[in-house]
C-alpha cells in the first residue's frame, strides 16, 4: 500500500488493527486459564467449555446489535462501549464464585464486549476509510492485528499466570482491554447517508434473500468451529499427550505469528483473484493440518508444525468473507451485515467448544471433534464455490 499521502486512513487502519490485537490477543489466553482455574475452583473442562461457548454465541448475537449501533450512531461510541463491557467481564471472571457467575461474566459480558471491538465493527470502519484499490489489503492488515495479538499476548498471559497467579493475570489483561476505550476516539464516525433511499431493513432483506449470503454464513460457521475449539482445547489436548503448558501457549502464539502473513496475503490476493476461490482453498487446506496433528504422536515439533500450518489459514477467512460482503452488498450497512454473517461464525464456535468439552467428558479424548473438523473444512470449501461475486443493485425503501 502507498503510504506517502494517506496519513488519515493509515491512522484508522493501524488503530483499528491495534484494537483488534487487544481484543483477540486477550481472548486467545482463555484456554490457558482453564487448567489453573479449574484446579482452584474444582470445575471440569465441560464448565469452561460451556462458558466459552456462551461467550461465542453471545458475541455473535450481539455483533448484529453492535453493527446496527455503529451504522446508526457511530463506530467510536460502539467501540468504547465494547471495550468497557469486555473489561468488566474480565474482572467479573476474576471474582466468579460459582458456575453461574462464570457464565454471566466470562460468557455473557465478555461476549457482548467482544462484539463491539472486533471484526464486524472494526473492518467496515477500515473499509470505508481506505481507497477501493487498497481495501482488501487493508482489511487483511486489520485482521492480522488479531493474529499478532495472539502471538504477543498469549506468551505474556502464560507469564502473568506463572508470576501473578491467574487472579493477578486477569487484572492485568482487563486493563489491557481497557485501552480500547480511549483509542475509540480515533475511529469515530458512521456511514454517510446514501442519496438513494437505501434502508437498513431493505439491505438485510436483500442479503437474507440472496443464496450467496447463506453460503458465506455457513462456511463462516466452520471457521468459528475450528478457531474456537483449537483456541480453548489445544493446550489441554497437548498436555494430555504429555507436553507442558508452555508448549500449548507457544503453539497458540505460533498460530498467531504465521497468521499475520496469512491475513495479509489473503487480503492482498483478494485484490487480484477471486475471493470465493481463495476462501475455498483456505478451508480445504485446514483439513490437512488437522489430519497431520492427529496422525502423528504428540511432540513439540508436531505441535509447532501444526500451529504454523493452521496459522497460515487461521483468520484469512475474515478479510475474504467481509470483503465479499462489502463487494456484493455495498458498504453503507456493512457493519450490520457483517454482524449477521458473524453470528454464523459464532454458532460454529458454540458448537466447537461445547462438543469439545462434551466429547472429552464422555470419551476421554478429542478424536471425534478433530475428525469433525476435517469433514467440516471440506464442506465449507464446497459451500464457497457457488457464491456469486457480482455487486447487487442497492434496494430502496418504500
Amino acid at each position: 500500500m502507498n503510504t506517502t499521502s494517506n496519513a488519515p486512513y493509515m491512522r484508522t487502519l493501524y488503530v483499528g488493527a491495534f484494537i483488534v490485537l487487544l481484543a483477540l490477543g486477550v481472548r486467545a489466553t482463555f484456554g490457558l486459564f482453564m487448567p489453573v482455574m479449574g484446579l482452584d475452583k474444582g470445575w471440569g473442562r465441560d464448565v469452561f467449555s460451556l462458558a466459552f461457548a456462551i461467550q461465542n454465541l453471545v458475541w455473535g448475537a450481539a455483533a448484529i446489535l453492535m453493527g446496527i449501533m455503529a451504522d446508526r450512531y457511530g463506530s467510536g461510541r460502539t467501540i468504547a462501549l465494547g471495550a468497557f463491557l469486555y473489561m468488566l467481564g474480565m474482572l467479573g471472571m476474576r471474582y466468579s464464585t460459582d458456575e453461574l457467575s462464570l457464565y454471566l461474566t466470562a460468557g455473557v459480558m465478555v461476549g457482548v464486549g467482544q462484539a463491539g471491538i472486533t471484526f464486524p465493527v472494526i473492518l467496515p470502519v477500515v473499509a470505508r476509510a481506505v481507497p477501493p484499490a487498497y481495501r482488501s489489503t487493508a482489511m487483511g492488515i486489520a485482521a492480522a492485528g488479531g493474529s499478532l495479538g495472539q502471538f504477543v499476548v498469549v506468551p505474556g498471559g502464560q507469564l502473568l499466570i506463572s508470576t501473578l497467579d491467574w487472579t493477578g493475570a486477569l487484572w492485568v489483561l482487563s486493563l489491557f482491554v481497557a485501552l480500547g476505550i480511549p483509542l475509540a476516539s480515533f475511529l469515530t464516525g458512521k456511514p454517510e447517508a446514501s442519496r438513494s433511499t437505501h434502508s437498513l431493513s431493505g439491505a438485510i432483506r436483500q442479503a437474507l434473500g440472496h443464496k450467496s449470503f447463506h453460503f458465506l454464513f455457513w462456511s463462516y460457521a466452520v471457521c468459528g468451529f475450528h478457531t474456537a475449539f483449537i483456541t480453548l482445547h489445544l493446550p489441554a489436548f497437548l498436555m494430555d499427550g504429555g507436553l507442558k503448558p508452555s508448549h500449548g501457549a507457544t503453539a497458540l502464539a505460533l498460530i498467531g505469528l504465521f497468521n499475520v502473513a496469512g491475513c495479509y496475503y489473503a487480503g492482498k490476493l483478494g485484490e487480484r483473484l477471486s475471493k470465493k476461490a481463495l476462501l475455498a482453498w483456505v478451508y480445504f487446506l485446514r483439513a490437512f493440518g488437522i489430519l497431520f496433528l492427529i496422525a502423528l504422536p504428540p511432540s513439540p515439533m508436531v505441535a509447532y508444525l501444526f500451529a504454523a500450518w493452521m496459522g497460515l489459514f487461521w483468520l484469512g477467512t475474515v478479510p475474504l468473507t467481509q470483503g465479499l460482503i462489502g463487494q456484493i452488498y455495498g458498504l453503507q450497512y456493512a457493519a450490520t451485515l457483517s454482524g449477521i454473517a458473524f453470528l454464523g461464525h459464532q454458532i460454529g464456535s458454540f458448537i466447537g467448544v461445547t462438543l469439545g468439552g462434551y466429547a472429552y467428558q464422555v470419551t476421554g479424548s478429542y478424536t471425534l471433534v478433530w475428525w469433525a473438523g476435517i469433514v467440516l473444512a471440506v464442506a465449507a470449501a464446497v459451500l464457497c464455490l457457488p457464491i456469486k461475486e457480482e455487486t447487487l443493485a442497492q434496494p430502496t425503501a418504500a
